[in-house]
């Protein structure tokens, strides 16, 4: 009888001292919690993509080193300078006014619709066609020919599905495509050929392109022929 009391006291002694720290259960919320935030900044990174065309900026001392950085994926190609200056050179800024300013011209081929300016903008920023007697300044022709490329760049890479392309042909090709729509450049066979990599078929198909209205136009056949060069590697 004394030993059992003895016994039962001896551990109701080690229940009292047994102070030592106890492992916390797991918060399953703090788990999913953590897991959120780390999509986030996964989607952040995968929205916003590289802040650059070409090449990283030079970085200072005070900023993050390259190697802690997330990888940089292939840089989306965009028209080059000399590709820009085919399509300035013949879509020109017509009808410029004493002010710089541009006013509206016809269709070369049509007489009349559709109405263009600037730098070949058949539509305002509303997407509404421009009408005769229209003046822009050099500021919104320049901003509207900024916004227009960058959509027949889009196009153009949408109708390429990834086939290998240089400068040079993606050059002439988004020159095509401001000229003819992108919606005449994605069902071309000229597009056809290049994602077949039939590259000399695909040059040949530029000549094609030279008519508006039903009739051969000059200035459409200089255009193609110097858009085929740039395809083809050569100065336009």
């Amino acid at each position: 009888m004394i030993f059992s009391r003895l016994a039962e006291r001896l551990r109701a002694v080690a229940r009292v001292a047994d102070v030592r720290p106890r492992k916390p259960k797991p918060d399953p919320m703090r788990e999913v919690d953590a897991a959120l935030r780390r999509q986030a900044m996964d989607d952040l990174i995968a929205e916003d993509g590289p802040l650059y065309d070409i090449a990283p900026p030079v970085m200072s001392e005070t900023a993050a080193k390259v190697s802690d950085l997330p990888p940089i994926t292939h840089p989306v190609m965009r028209t080059s300078k000399a590709g820009i200056d085919l399509i300035h050179m013949f879509e020109g800024y017509a009808t410029r006014l004493p002010d710089g300013s541009a006013k509206a011209y016809p269709d070369p081929g049509t007489g009349g619709k559709p109405w263009t300016i600037g730098w070949g903008s058949t539509t305002d920023e509303q997407g509404k066609p421009i009408q005769p007697g229209t003046i822009w300044t050099r500021e919104r022709a320049d901003a509207r020919f900024a916004k227009h490329l960058a959509q027949f760049e889009a196009g153009v890479r949408e109708g390429l599905r990834g086939a290998p392309v240089t400068q040079g042909q993606f050059d002439a090709m988004v020159s095509l495509a401001y000229n003819i729509g992108v919606g005449a450049f994605q069902g071309s066979t000229l597009l056809r050929r290049h994602r077949a990599g039939d590259y000399a078929a695909a040059q040949a198909q530029f000549a094609r392109w030279n008519r508006a209205g039903g009739r051969v136009m000059k200035g459409l056949t200089r255009r193609r022929a110097a858009e085929a060069r740039m395809y083809g590697g050569g100065n336009a």
